[in-house]
């Protein structure tokens, strides 16, 4: 476990099937958004893509919420995000302070592990929008989600303006960011933001079940590639950009390791052994996996 303060991060052991769960710790204040948080989420993402033995990552809340939200304790001067020290280039030339719930996401985005938000309580403003870049999300049958940004006089953060509409639809993505309504997780599992729902007990063995399954016989470096290519292509013009792509990680991965040994595995009727690392094997010819333009 490393040691940080307002968050956990359990790496696996040789049993675990590669699952590393990250856990926000602020359960007195039912996981409310900080800065710390915001960097101590930032560095757990950097642990877990460059140790190798982590295949996938869980990421939970402690206690009775997932996250309520930002923490409101600096009152009216909560979201006056020029107290934040990074800043980011906007429109003409200008710089302004990053928020930090997408300082958070993108750095989700980037991750070169399949991860898996398994929402076991209330998730609401940044708790919800901090996992929509995550691969699946999962949640506790009595979990409360809300995209509040409405009721608090600010819009919604954590560039989910471009996750969202692409997870759910542009229609019930503004129906939910107007309203700023507070609604069950069924609602959200119908409309396809939530894979499935669960008992509060059974919510992270199914998390787990299914992050495992990520890591059965499966490349890492395959798993990786993959993960990049499907969300960056969400915002490609045209099929053909995907193709250029595929072609180039077909040849790319087809000429190396894994792809040796996923042929001669399945030939020879064995239980494949890939050697490939994501720390260091990725495909060189895409520059996605040094790519942190705000650094």
């Amino acid at each position: 476990m490393s040691d940080f303060e307002h968050i956990l991060l359990d790496l696996p052991g040789p049993d675990d099937h590669g699952i590393a769960t990250l856990t926000l710790n602020r359960p007195e204040a039912m996981n409310a958004f900080t800065n710390v948080m915001v960097r101590e989420m930032v560095a757990a993402f950097d642990i877990t893509d460059a140790d190798d033995t982590v295949r996938s990552v869980i990421v939970t809340g402690a206690g009775r919420a997932f996250c309520a939200g930002a923490d409101l304790s600096g009152g009216a001067d909560t979201f006056n995000a020029s107290r934040q020290p990074d800043r980011v280039a906007g429109d003409n030339t200008t710089r302004v302070p990053r928020d930090g719930g997408g300082r958070v996401t993108t750095r989700i985005f980037e991750s070169r592990k399949p991860v898996i938000g398994a929402i076991n309580g209330h998730a609401v403003g940044v708790g919800i929008t901090m996992t929509l870049p995550m691969d699946i999300r999962m949640a506790s049958t009595g979990a409360k989600i809300g995209f509040v940004f409405a009721k608090r006089g600010i819009v919604p953060e954590a560039a989910s303006s471009w996750f969202l509409p692409r997870l759910v639809g542009i229609s019930q993505a503004l129906e939910w960011t107007y309203s700023g309504k507070v609604f069950m997780a069924e609602e959200a599992h119908r409309a396809g933001l939530i894979r499935s729902l669960h008992e509060p007990e059974d919510l992270l063995p199914a998390a787990r079940e299914l992050a495992a399954s990520f890591a059965d016989g499966t490349s890492a470096v395959s798993v990786a590639t993959t993960r990049q290519m499907l969300w960056r292509m969400l915002g490609a013009d045209h099929p053909m950009e995907a193709h250029k792509v595929d072609s180039r990680m077909i040849d790319e991965l087809g000429r190396g390791v894994d792809a040796a040994e996923g042929v001669m595995s399945f030939l020879e009727k064995r239980d494949a052994a890939f050697p490939g690392k994501p720390s260091t094997d990725m495909p060189p010819s895409v520059p996605w996996w040094d790519e942190r333009p705000f650094e």
